[in-house]
């Protein structure tokens, strides 16, 4: 009985044991499930991706996904490579910035290398002087001097330009980060990109200069479009000045081509030219040769020349117009190239037959890129005004001194085109260069604040050349100290002296002659508006009696 007894109550002492340990091992299992902690997955909204496996021991936590690209930051960065901005760029970096150049074209040079564009305008007074100043002066000297004129020349010239100063050419911008300032302004902090190469990259800068010829920037931003030539013409769609197909050509003749146009009486030279003027390095008008030519369809003409000595037999005429070129559409460009390039060959055979010296001419290397002449316009903290221009205005934040005729290039509408008047010389405020709203962005060249009737003599190289070149050196003075728009007129005063001193460029103490004083608010609302053309109602306009 006794050992019987002892065998149940070694079995109990057992079981007790069994449940014990059965419970001390639940617990420790329960503990260990208690500490686990959850997994933090951060998914991104343009992926998918599942979910993690459950495994007793805790998962690694996965990196967190961010647009994490290689960053560089900058002083100023430029976008475009058109020739006016790059005076901006290497002025700033002359006065001590950091600054970059991104090119959305995939070659670099813009009007001038691509467009091959290298008949220069230069700006003059009435009296014939020379209003061309700063870096821009060594341009036009050489070309006016001849010893810049073929595309390798211009080359060298622009490499100068940007010597030391990074360039990208070819990217895609992709996101531009925006933020808002304390003082209701729009500021660009960052733009994401992707290279040629097909990397992305973010790029930083305290300023960004749209230098590009479709207002590659301005136009993605919070910027009000201003009335184009549409509705000085009464179009209902939108239409810019035509774009320009230069013609290259080898093999001229051009002394026989001058001798035998200047032994001819005027009577003659009208006759068989239609006037003009020829001498040892350009050919002007000819304009009643160029009627004779009948264009291959209406998109193309042909108008009086712009035609310039490369000197070896080799000459480039500015004369060609293709119309309705939309240059922020790239089927539009290359079609405007092709549309442009077979004209040209069949206008060699014009020019054999009815030029001297041109009996043996041969096309030269024809340009892949038309010649932009306009885009859209887009407000600044000042607009320029036809008024302003003629009436000689200056500004006390003058950072240019321009000059040359409204000259309307032609478009469908109107395919010879219009000239709206001629200023003598005129001021440009450092206000038209600044996108309104925008605590950080610079317009350069052919986006300058201008309404597209003055805008006919404010895109002329010289103006805003000079207005690029002046911005650089002020924003290196500031050094990202103050903004542009906190200059006062007193600092803006100091800075026009430096720039005289340092730069040689003369901003103040110009007088340009008012050529509408005396007209009233009604005459001068009609002038900015078009309704009055100015060369035309300058000679009927009646002056109100004096009372």
């Amino acid at each position: 009985m006794r050992l019987r007894n002892s065998r149940v109550q070694l079995v109990i002492a057992l079981a007790v044991i069994l449940i014990a340990l059965s419970v001390f091992s639940y617990s420790k299992i329960g503990l260990k499930q208690a500490n686990v902690e959850p997994a933090v997955v951060t998914v991104p909204t343009s992926t998918h991706q599942d979910s993690p496996t459950t495994s007793e021991a805790p998962p690694t936590p996965p990196v967190e996904t961010k647009n994490t690209y290689p960053s560089e930051q900058f002083d100023v960065v430029v976008i475009g490579s058109e020739l006016e901005g790059l005076y901006l760029a290497r002025a700033a970096a002359d006065e001590g910035l950091k600054v970059k150049v991104l090119d959305p074209h995939k070659a670099f040079g813009g009007q001038i290398l691509q467009s091959q564009m290298l008949f220069l305008d230069e700006t003059r007074d009435d009296q014939g002087h020379l209003l061309v100043q700063g870096r821009a002066k060594e341009l036009f000297d050489g070309f006016r001097n001849a010893k810049i004129r073929k595309l390798s020349e211009f080359s060298t010239y622009m490499d100068k330009l940007v010597k030391n100063i990074p360039v990208e050419s070819g990217v895609i911008l992709n996101d531009i980060e925006q933020i808002n300032t304390p003082d209701s302004m729009h500021k660009v902090v960052s733009i994401v990109y992707t290279t040629e190469k097909n990397e992305k990259k973010k790029i930083t800068a305290g300023y960004w200069v749209d230098n590009s010829d479709y207002a590659a920037l301005i136009s993605r931003l919070d910027a009000k479009r201003l009335p184009g030539l549409e509705k000085f013409y009464g179009q209902k769609d939108i239409e810019y000045m035509s774009a320009g197909m230069m013609m290259k050509f080898t093999h001229v003749d051009w002394k026989k081509f001058s001798t035998t146009f200047n032994a001819l009486k005027p009577e003659e030279k009208s006759k068989q030219f239609g006037g003009g003027s020829v001498n040892d390095s350009y050919a002007i008008g000819l304009s009643g040769m160029t009627k004779a030519y009948h264009p291959s369809n209406d998109r193309v003409f042909l108008r009086g020349l712009n035609a310039v000595n490369q000197r070896d037999g080799e000459v480039l005429i500015n004369a060609l117009l293709v119309y309705t070129v939309d240059p922020s559409k790239p089927e539009s460009i290359q079609e405007a190239v092709t549309l442009g390039n077979k004209e040209t060959a069949s206008i060699l055979g014009h020019f054999r037959k009815t030029l001297p010296g041109w009996e043996h001419a041969e096309l030269g290397e024809l340009p892949t890129y038309p010649y932009v002449r306009e885009y859209n316009h887009y407000e600044m903290d000042y607009v320029l005004k036809p008024s302003d221009l003629l009436s000689g205005a200056m500004f006390w934040d003058n950072v240019s001194i321009g000059g040359y005729p409204l000259d309307l290039q032609g478009t469908s509408a109107n395919k010879w085109g219009i000239e709206m008047g001629r200023p003598d010389k005129y001021g440009m405020p450092l206000r038209s260069f600044l996108l309104k709203n925008y605590d950080n962005v610079i317009a350069a060249g052919k986006n300058v604040g201008s309404s597209a009737i003055a805008y006919g003599s404010t895109r002329i190289q010289p103006n805003t050349s000079l207005a690029a070149e002046s911005i650089g050196v002020i924003l290196g003075q500031l050094h990202g100290k103050q903004k542009l728009r906190e200059i006062t007129p007193e600092e803006m005063a100091k800075l026009q002296q430096y720039l005289a001193a340092h730069y040689q460029i003369k901003l103040t103490g110009v007088t340009g002659t008012n050529k509408i004083s005396g007209w009233n608010e009604d005459e001068i609302r009609k002038l900015d508006s078009g309704e009055i053309t100015y060369p035309s109602y300058v000679k009927t306009r009646k002056k109100p009696a004096v009372k």
